[in-house]
């Protein structure tokens, strides 16, 4: 079972104030930091990120799935968890209630506390918000193993496991997935979502329907049908989307990929790559997907 996620690029004001938080509430340690390059903000589909400050952030566990924060700043009008496009992070945790009062009064904004999901017996998750606006859902294995597609937790608050997608049609963005990454889609599913109801003022016992994907028995992507309400995320010219901006896999081979990328993939340098070549497609409702090439 391999998880093919290799990253999670944030869009922050304060690149070191951002670390920081990440290091006090999370463990997470800064494992790399430089600029960004012409060539990979070009491949984005950002060139006016070039230049700019990138840190890249690891759990205590040392799992080799990252967090990188590049210094943008903040879109007035970018509302969370009210637009289409890469919604939140999800990191799988030891003890969610112990996760839950070390964050208490924290930077952190508790937005949903933890509890059981009717239907979902094997996690107890939590959600917060981030001062950046990133959206971060904790969770708490309670019956993985290697069957699950869930991970185990090896610290405190460990690897990003999950990224969650807003999507405008489900099935379309399901169809893209499964087509361009090769994930396995799994049946849909129907649940109280809170924090949904919460953001669009609905009922707090409607259901959302949501559905997940998995590679090599894996879990890694949850897609979730936002209500119509929902809008097109504001994005600067030439800048990354505010919030989750980019969310990087692994596939072994880019030359299965229908495609097109934005740009021709290229070699970059650093820990999320290591020298081997990667590029990136435009996904449904303006996700960019980044794909590297390497053995999950």
């Amino acid at each position: 079972m391999n998880n093919i996620l290799r990253a999670a690029t944030l869009s922050v004001e304060d690149v070191d104030a951002t670390a920081d938080r990440y290091r006090r509430c999370f463990d997470y340690g800064v494992v790399e930091d430089g600029l960004v390059g012409l060539p990979l903000a070009s491949s984005w589909g950002a060139p006016a990120c070039s230049g700019r400050r990138q840190v890249l952030l690891r759990p205590a566990s040392g799992a080799e799935v990252f967090i990188r924060l590049v210094q943008s700043a903040r879109h007035p009008a970018y509302r969370p968890l009210r637009t289409y496009g890469w919604a939140a992070l999800e990191l799988c945790v030891q003890d969610v209630l112990a996760v839950h009062e070390r964050l208490r009064g924290g930077p952190f904004e508790i937005i949903g506390p933890p509890r059981q999901v009717s239907g979902l017996p094997a996690i107890h998750p939590m959600q917060v918000q981030g001062p950046d606006a990133e959206i971060v859902y904790l969770t708490e294995i309670k019956s993985g193993g290697p069957d699950s597609g869930l991970p185990t937790a090896r610290a405190p608050v460990d690897t990003l496991f999950i990224v969650v997608a807003a999507c405008a049609d489900l099935a379309l963005s399901a169809g893209w997935f499964a087509r361009q990454l090769g994930l396995s889609v799994a049946p849909e599913v129907a649940i109280p979502y809170r924090m949904l109801a919460r953001a669009f003022e609905l009922p707090a016992a409607q259901l959302h329907r949501l559905a997940t994907a998995s590679f090599d028995g894996a879990i890694c992507l949850e897609l979730d049908q936002y209500p119509p309400a929902a809008e097109v995320r504001a994005r600067r010219p030439g800048e990354l989307p505010p919030g989750i901006g980019v969310c990087s896999f692994a596939l072994p081979s880019l030359d299965a990929v229908p495609g097109p990328w934005l740009s021709e993939p290229g070699f970059h340098a650093g820990l999320v790559y290591g020298g081997r070549r990667s590029g990136t497609l435009l996904g449904p409702d303006g996700l960019l997907v980044e794909l590297v090439e390497c053995t999950p």
